[in-house]
């Protein structure tokens, strides 16, 4: 399948990035020409204009923000010219009726949460389709994003909620990461080591807790000895409200995500 990116920032071109593991054959267009340019240069695929992948392109890719997604519907709109190509929006909020709604009806849309990591072959990509895409075309897609990570299939009701989760959540580990590292900082480690320490730590732990099938829990008591460091460790956080602010911020990622998918008035 030819594949086509309307908007190629952070998000899509992090999907372009793994896309392009499986298929070189990849449009893409941005508002900024250069950005466009300067990404298939990298990738090896082509650049070209929106009307280029209105045309081209049996699959689309929609990368831009929620808010510019009604201007560029409008231009899909009077673009397509009787094409049905297959559309996959990655614009959070934005529901399938609504993107039906934008789009005009009788399209193949499906809808996908990613988060950056896809771009080096570590994400999560969450999806939903609509009755328009066709089984062959689903199983096509996925295995040419398979570069990308984790694929898993989840009802749209939900998305909102991992997407607060899996798509904003590499933000907040970044924080924790570089917290981790400051506190060796402080107690006398070099920054280098200290930024590579705290990411291998992350990584590590998170490959047990995935690998074991262990309760985060078990995995924690299992690291806190009686009397030890760890526990004096996990004592500090639940002082300063770790688990109630991690909690806070995915809570608040999904009520804003069920804002910006509200039409503006």
């Amino acid at each position: 399948m030819r594949y086509g990116f309307l908007g190629c920032g952070n998000m899509g071109g992090a999907i372009a990035r793994a896309l392009s593991a499986s298929t070189k054959d990849i449009l893409l267009a941005n508002r900024s020409a250069a950005k466009a340019e300067a990404l298939a240069a990298e990738l090896g695929v082509r650049a070209g204009s929106n009307e280029a992948v209105l045309a081209d392109c049996e699959v689309i890719f929609l990368g831009v923000k929620p808010q510019m997604l009604p201007a560029l519907a409008e231009e899909i709109r009077g673009r397509l010219n009787g094409r049905k190509p297959f559309f996959v929006s990655m614009a959070a909020g934005i529901t399938l009726s609504r993107l039906e709604e934008l789009l005009g009806s009788g399209l193949p849309i499906l809808r996908i949460m990613p988060n950056t990591p896809v771009a080096v072959g570590k994400g999560l990509i969450l999806y939903c389709a609509n009755d328009r895409v066709e089984d062959a075309a689903l199983r096509r897609l996925l295995v040419d994003l398979a570069p990308a990570g984790a694929l898993e299939a989840l009802p749209e009701a939900l998305i909102d909620a991992g997407s607060a989760l899996s798509g904003c959540g590499p933000a907040y580990v970044y924080m924790f990461l570089e917290a981790l590292a400051d506190g060796a900082v402080a107690c006398g480690l070099p920054r280098k080591q200290a930024l590579r320490y705290a990411a291998l730590t992350l990584e590590g732990a998170s490959r047990l807790a995935l690998e074991s099938g262990k309760h985060p829990e078990q995995l924690k008591d299992e690291v806190c000895s009686p009397g030890g460091s760890t526990i004096k460790g996990v004592e500090a956080l639940e002082q300063y409200g770790f688990r109630a602010a991690s909690i806070a911020a995915v809570s608040a990622a999904f009520e804003k995500t069920k804002e910006l998918g509200k039409p503006a008035k």
